[in-house]
């Protein structure tokens, strides 16, 4: 298994309990259709991906891409640490190894 694979693998996971924590927190419905939904295409990239689909890792970047300016936008304008902080710094690294695989 390639490192983009864990990496979208573990970032996928993540994206999920993140939405699942949000709607715990406040009930927070939409955190978590966009948690389990980016988290569960991430995970479905990385099933892709594994079984030697080349644009699985596209796929992975593009969703990726798409938490990382999302995570961004809520970080500059709540200004608080939890969640968004925490999955730009974990998201990063994984966009990062991600990248990695296609060049």
């Amino acid at each position: 298994m390639n490192p983009g694979v864990i990496a979208a693998i573990a970032y996928g996971v993540l994206a999920i309990m993140g939405g699942i924590w949000g709607y715990v927190q406040a009930q927070s419905k939409i955190s978590l259709i966009a948690g389990g939904g980016c988290g569960m295409l991430l995970l479905i990239s990385a099933l892709l991906q594994s079984q030697g689909q080349t644009w699985g890792l596209s796929a992975s970047v593009v969703v990726t891409l798409i938490l990382l300016v999302a995570f961004t936008m809520r970080l500059i304008k709540t200004r608080k640490f939890m969640p968004a902080g925490l999955m730009l710094i974990l998201g990063i690294p994984a966009l990062m190894m991600m990248i990695s695989q296609l060049i």
